[in-house]
C-alpha cells in the first residue's frame, strides 16, 4: 500500500438545498404559535414587509381581489447578490403588477401605528405566566421564618439546596457530604436537628431519604388508624404494591378488609412531595386546522389562520426602487429585502395549501372516527397519505409535526390519527387504537376475584375477533398503566367461576 501527499483533480456531484427550500420546510414544520413568532421576528428585521392592518391615520387602501392567486416558483425566481442582472431589477420594479395581494399602496406604517403594534406586543407580554415558585424558594421561604441556632439555620439551608423537584424533593445528599470535612460529633447532631426541621416544613414528606420515611412524615398524630398505617408503611410496602394481603394478614393479624381500608388511606399520600414544584408547563392549544362537516356528511378540512397576519411588501419601496435620488447601495438592500419578503409570504402560502391537503386527506380516511369516536379509527400510515396528496413522506411528516386538529369529538394532533393495526378474523384491518380500547373494557368487565391473566385476555380479544399476541397484550397493559392480574385481585370477593 502507497500513500500519497500529492494534489489531484477529482470531479464530484453534491447535492445542496436551495435557501428558499430550506425556509419552506421550516415554515411548513411550525406550529401556529411558532410561525407567529416567526413572523413578528421577520417584521421586525425587515423593513419592506408590512402586515394588511390599515393604518386608521392613512388613507383606506384598495386591493386587487382578482387576482389572488399566489405566484409560482417560476415567477418568483429572482438572482439576488452579485449575479443579479438587469432583467431581475426591471422585473422586481413591477412586482407590484404581478403580484398585487402582496403589495401595500401607502408608505410604512406611521409612528403611531408602529406604536399601537408595540402595545399589542407589550400586552401580550404582560400576559404571560410569571416564573413559579421553585421548592428551594419556597422552603427557604419557610425556614427563614422559624428561629433557629445559626449553625443548624446554615445546615439547613444546605439541605434545601440540595434538594431537587424533579427527584420528588427527596434528598439524595448524605448529611455528611454537607458537612465541612472532618465534622465533629456535635456538627453531626446539628445536621440530623437540621434535617428534622426541614422535614417538617411544607409540603410535608419533602427532604425524606427513602420512600418509608416520606410517607411516615406526612402522617398527623390524630390520623385514624395510625399504628395499623404505620405498621404497613415500615414492613409491608412490597407486599401492598403486589397485592398479597393474604400474607400480611398472617404476618400481621389484620384482616383482609382491614388491610384494604388501611391501604386505601395510604393512597391518600403523596411518594412525590415535590412534584407540583416541577414547573412543568401544558401550553394551551391552538388548533392549526378547523374540521367542518358541511351538509350531506362531508367532513372538510379549513386551516386556522386567524392568528397569522396577512403580509405584504411595502409599496413604499418599491418606488424608492425607481427614485433617481435613491443611491446603488440603497437600492441592492432594498431589493434583496424585498425578495427576502417575497420568499417568506411564498412559504407561508405553501405551509397552508400543504397542509390543508395533507388535513383533508386524512379527515376523508378516518370519517368513522369522526362519525362514532375513537373506538372506529382506522389504521392509516403517512406513506398513504402522501401517496394520495402526492408529496414525500417527509413532508406529510413535517405538516402534521406538532399540529392539532379541532374536531367535534375534541381537539386532537394530527398524529394522533396515524396508527398501526393488525388483520381481525373478519380479514379486515383493525387499529391498535381499537385493540386497546376493547382491552380495557374486557379488563374494566372481568371478576376482579379471577381477573383475567394475560393469556386469557388474548382468548377474550380473539372472541371479539382480535387476534393479538400475548407480548403485545402484555406491553399495551403496561403503556396502559394496567397492573398484573395478582395485583388487580380483589381478596374479599369469592370467584363466580363455578
Amino acid at each position: 500500500m502507497r500513500l500519497s501527499f500529492g494534489l489531484e483533480t477529482r470531479q464530484q456531484q453534491t447535492q445542496k438545498l436551495d435557501p428558499r427550500m430550506i425556509q419552506s420546510m421550516e415554515i411548513l414544520q411550525m406550529a401556529t404559535a411558532a410561525l407567529q413568532e416567526r413572523v413578528d421576528q421577520e417584521l421586525a428585521e425587515n423593513p419592506t414587509l408590512e402586515t394588511e392592518d390599515v393604518d386608521p391615520l392613512l388613507p383606506e387602501q384598495e386591493f386587487d381581489e382578482e387576482n389572488p392567486d399566489s405566484p409560482s416558483d417560476n415567477e418568483t425566481e429572482m438572482v439576488v447578490g452579485e449575479d443579479a442582472n438587469s432583467d431581475d431589477f426591471e422585473r422586481l420594479l413591477k412586482m407590484d403588477q404581478e403580484f398585487p395581494d402582496h403589495f401595500g399602496d401607502g408608505p410604512r406604517p406611521s409612528t403611531n401605528y408602529l406604536q399601537t403594534m408595540a402595545d399589542r406586543r407589550h400586552d401580550a407580554i404582560s400576559n404571560i405566566e410569571s416564573r413559579p415558585v421553585s421548592l428551594n424558594d419556597h422552603l427557604l421561604g419557610q425556614l427563614g421564618e422559624l428561629t433557629l441556632a445559626l449553625p443548624i439555620y446554615q445546615i439547613a439551608e444546605r439541605i434545601i439546596s440540595s434538594l431537587r423537584a424533579e427527584d420528588g424533593g427527596y434528598l439524595r445528599a448524605n448529611l455528611v457530604d454537607l458537612l465541612p470535612p472532618e465534622a465533629n460529633q456535635l456538627q453531626l447532631d446539628q445536621a440530623e436537628q437540621a434535617l428534622a426541621v426541614v422535614q417538617q416544613l411544607d409540603p410535608r414528606g419533602v427532604a425524606a431519604r427513602n420512600l418509608e420515611e416520606c410517607l411516615l412524615n406526612q402522617l398527623p398524630a390524630d390520623q385514624p388508624g395510625l399504628d395499623e398505617l404505620r405498621l404497613l408503611i415500615s414492613n409491608h410496602l412490597e407486599d401492598l404494591r403486589d397485592n398479597r394481603l393474604p400474607l400480611i394478614s398472617r404476618a400481621t393479624g389484620m384482616a383482609i378488609e382491614r388491610i384494604q381500608d388501611v391501604a386505601q388511606e395510604l393512597r391518600t399520600l403523596d411518594p412525590k412531595p415535590a412534584s407540583q414544584f416541577t414547573g412543568q408547563h401544558i401550553p394551551k392549544v391552538v388548533p392549526d386546522v378547523i374540521v367542518d362537516r358541511q351538509e350531506g356528511g362531508k367532513y372538510e378540512a379549513l386551516v386556522e389562520e386567524g392568528n397569522t397576519p396577512r403580509l405584504r411588501i411595502s409599496n413604499y419601496y418599491r418606488q424608492r426602487l425607481q427614485d433617481p435620488t435613491a443611491s446603488r447601495e440603497e437600492k441592492d438592500y432594498i431589493k434583496q429585502k424585498v425578495m427576502g419578503a417575497q420568499w417568506l409570504i411564498k412559504s407561508i402560502e405553501q405551509r397552508g395549501s400543504t397542509l390543508r391537503r395533507v388535513a383533508q386527506a386524512i379527515v376523508d380516511y378516518q370519517q368513522e372516527f369522526l362519525e362514532h369516536g375513537p373506538d372506529h379509527i382506522v389504521p392509516l400510515k403517512m406513506q398513504q397519505i402522501a401517496d394520495q396528496v402526492g408529496v414525500h413522506v417527509t413532508t406529510v411528516s413535517r405538516a402534521v409535526d406538532d399540529k392539532w386538529v379541532q374536531t367535534a369529538r375534541g381537539i386532537f394532533p394530527l398524529k394522533r390519527f396515524f396508527v398501526g393495526g393488525t388483520v381481525g378474523s373478519d380479514g379486515e384491518d383493525v387499529a391498535w387504537d381499537r385493540i386497546r380500547i376493547k382491552l380495557q373494557e374486557v379488563i374494566d368487565a372481568e371478576d376482579k376475584s379471577a381477573p383475567y391473566s394475560d393469556d386469557g385476555l388474548v382468548r377474550q380479544l380473539e372472541s371479539h375477533g382480535m387476534n393479538v399476541a400475548r407480548r403485545t397484550i402484555t406491553k399495551y397493559r403496561k403503556k396502559m398503566g394496567i397492573p398484573s392480574s395478582r395485583q388487580r385481585k380483589d381478596w374479599t370477593q369469592k370467584s363466580q367461576t363455578p
